[in-house]
C-alpha cells in the first residue's frame, strides 16, 4: 500500500444506494401497536421493526391516508 493516494483524480459519483439510506428516529408507539408487530414478526420470521418499516414505506408509496372514526 503507498503511504498516500492522490484522490484528485477519482471519479467522484453519487452514491446510487442514497435514497435506500434509513435514517434512526425516536418514536413513542403504544405497548398494543408493538404486540401486534412482534406476533407477525413471530409468523413470518420477519424483524419486528423491519416489519414496521415496510408497513410504513408501503402507506408512503401507496399515499395511502388515515381515516379516523371517533366513538
Amino acid at each position: 500500500m503507498r503511504k498516500e493516494y492522490d484522490i484528485s483524480n477519482l471519479n467522484p459519483r453519487k452514491n446510487p444506494y442514497a435514497k435506500q439510506l434509513k435514517k434512526q428516529i425516536t418514536m413513542n408507539i403504544s405497548i398494543t401497536t408493538i404486540n401486534y408487530f412482534k406476533e407477525q414478526s413471530e409468523e413470518t420470521g420477519i424483524p419486528y421493526q423491519t416489519l414496521i418499516n415496510l408497513y410504513l414505506t408501503d402507506c408512503a408509496e401507496h399515499k395511502k391516508k388515515l381515516s379516523m372514526t371517533w366513538n
